[in-house]
């Protein structure tokens, strides 16, 4: 686990100027519209692998959202509170997320659960459940065929990790989410698969 976590790490804390301007900042603007549309005015929303910030950060606090991100890397955090000052960035790790429960109206995770063993996912998605308020929103997408190892990306080492999508929507049902929609949706050229969850239980 420590091996996987210094790999993504210090993988993103090398490639992350070189990441962006090869990125589609505009691919999935769709969805992050969609999900804009089913928060409170002003809500407060928690970013889930960052990243540098953009675009899901600043499309949301451009939207009028409180919005804190949260990243592995110290590098692309760095480049985050650059690109969008006006919201709260934090290094930490999604697998030990320590920020009180029941205190966001919504959670994006979106191109960073595929980083983190699959065997890890079920108690990730039951942490994201108590991060939210009653009736908070999710929004996630991950990869759509199983597979777990190492490849090279953008010069570096880098970890993925994916179960098939039936399995990662049984997990978001049983930390206690109701399905919003879910489907395998074709961004950017790739295949991912998207869930919009909302929060059931207490």
């Amino acid at each position: 686990m420590l091996e996987v976590k210094n790999v993504v790490e210090q993988g993103y804390n090398k490639i992350a100027n070189d990441y962006y301007t090869h990125r589609d900042l505009n691919k999935f603007n769709t969805e992050l519209e969609s999900f804009s549309k089913l928060l409170p005015s002003n809500g407060k929303v928690l970013d889930v692998g960052a990243g540098a910030g953009i675009p899901t950060a600043k499309y949301l606090v451009n939207r009028g959202f409180d919005v804190t991100g949260i990243d592995i890397s110290e590098t692309m955090i760095n480049l985050a509170k650059k690109n969008v000052p006006s919201a709260n960035f934090i290094k930490m790790d999604i697998n030990n997320i320590t920020l009180p429960i029941n205190s966001f109206d919504g959670l994006v995770s979106v191109y960073t659960l595929f980083h983190i063993p699959r065997d890890n996912h079920q108690k990730i998605f039951n942490n994201f459940n108590e991060l939210l308020k009653p009736n908070g929103l999710m929004m996630i997408n991950i990869g759509v065929s199983e597979s777990e190892g190492f490849s090279n990306f953008f010069g570096v080492r880098m970890f993925w990790s994916n179960y098939s999508p039936k399995k990662t929507l049984d997990f978001v049902k049983k930390a206690g989410f109701s399905i919003l929609f879910e489907g395998i949706l074709i961004r950017g050229g790739e295949h991912q698969y998207w869930i919009f969850a909302k929060k059931t239980n207490k």
